[in-house]
């Protein structure tokens, strides 16, 4: 699963990597370095233009991380909603309209995963976490999906109360540096491709299921960290030291 990970670019960096061309600078975030579910996140999304047909925009928004479906009865939910495995997410009641509909990146620098130990001193185990990052220092877009969910107690569709949305991260089975830590970790697409993943128009399933391809081995590397990133409220660069 991915249920840490560190986001410390800049807005201005992430609509240059990303081609972006619509971003609101009041949705800037601070950079984080122990994002956690719920947190609103940045994702990369594109969506057709209400004034031209084929005109597709760019955008980077922030979402709350943790999806939830437009049928909800309750926002709570999105919670348990922080992933979506790539070998179901096309099928899943939950998932399914977002996959054929709403598709986002999600940059990251890397994600956070934890490692059963056994202390030989106590006999006890303990899980370490690591820092797994790609090994070029490059951002990782990890495949996302994005959903609106309206809430039924503001009246109003103009009120920016009446509208939430929410992203998912789409899993797969771990390779390289992650799958010695854990057996599932965060989908990266390649920038080849982002604009099939990304665009609107595009609606069929197993086209999109080819793009959703396990990374080669030898790009990630893994850094044991300190037990602090474990504690939500602890924030700073100082998570991703290796630990000694």
């Amino acid at each position: 699963m991915c249920g840490r990970y560190t986001s410390t670019r800049a807005p201005e960096d992430l609509t240059r990597l990303f081609d972006v061309t619509d971003w609101r600078p009041e949705e800037t975030l601070a950079p984080s370095w122990n994002v956690a579910p719920t947190d609103e996140v940045y994702a990369v999304l594109a969506r057709a233009a209400r004034d031209e047909e084929n005109e597709v925009r760019r955008e980077l928004r922030a979402l709350k991380w943790g999806l939830v479906p437009s049928w909800a009865k309750d926002p709570k939910v999105g919670a348990r909603m922080i992933n979506a495995r790539v070998e179901s997410v096309h099928e899943k009641p939950a998932y399914r309209r977002a996959f054929a509909k709403r598709r986002c990146l999600l940059p990251a620098d890397g994600f956070y995963e934890w490692e059963p130990v056994k202390d030989e001193t106590t006999g006890r185990t303990r899980k370490q976490p690591y820092f797994i990052h790609p090994a070029d220092g490059q951002v990782m877009a990890m495949a996302g999906l994005y959903e609106y969910w309206r809430n039924p107690d503001v009246t109003s569709d103009d009120d920016p109360d009446a509208w939430l949305m929410t992203c998912t991260i789409i899993t797969t089975e771990a390779t390289d540096a992650a799958g010695r830590v854990h057996p599932r970790m965060p989908l990266a697409l390649t920038p080849d491709h982002y604009d099939a993943w990304l665009d609107p128009h595009h609606h069929d399933t197993e086209d999109l299921r080819a793009l959703l391809t396990s990374p080669a081995d030898g790009k990630l590397k893994a850094r044991p960290v300190s037990p602090a990133v474990n504690n939500v409220r602890n924030n700073g660069p100082h998570l991703v030291d290796e630990a000694t």
